[in-house]
């Protein structure tokens, strides 16, 4: 659409109309699809809070230690870390980068 309006100087000036881009409706993901982003590591160990498992880790390239087995209750996890304590009271905050697998003695919470 176009427009005209007086310029303070007296000339007419020619002014466009800007279309709103148009937004894409919202997209519901099928259930599938929605179920395989939430079985992120972090996401299943979240769900398992409060759960005893054995942690297993490697340090690669390590040649005092290339790996740890810590056998703990999960009570927290990120992106890139999970936080152990273990029978004791000890706690470990550990990088996913080193975690090999985490065994349960009990049935595991899969989704949130």
């Amino acid at each position: 659409m176009v427009q005209y309006y007086w310029h303070p100087g007296g000339f007419p000036q020619q002014q466009q109309q800007m279309q709103q881009p148009m937004t894409p409706p919202s997209v519901q993901l099928p259930a599938a699809t929605r179920q395989q982003e939430e079985s992120y590591i972090e996401n299943i160990l979240r769900a398992n809070r409060g759960k005893l498992g054995t942690f297993y880790f490697t340090f690669e390239n390590n040649r005092e230690r290339n790996n740890l087995v810590i056998t703990g209750y999960v009570e927290a996890a990120g992106r890139d870390h999970v936080i152990i304590s273990d029978p004791n009271g000890k706690r470990y905050l550990m990088l996913m980068i080193y975690l090999d697998y985490v065994t349960f003695d009990e049935e595991i919470n899969y989704f949130t």
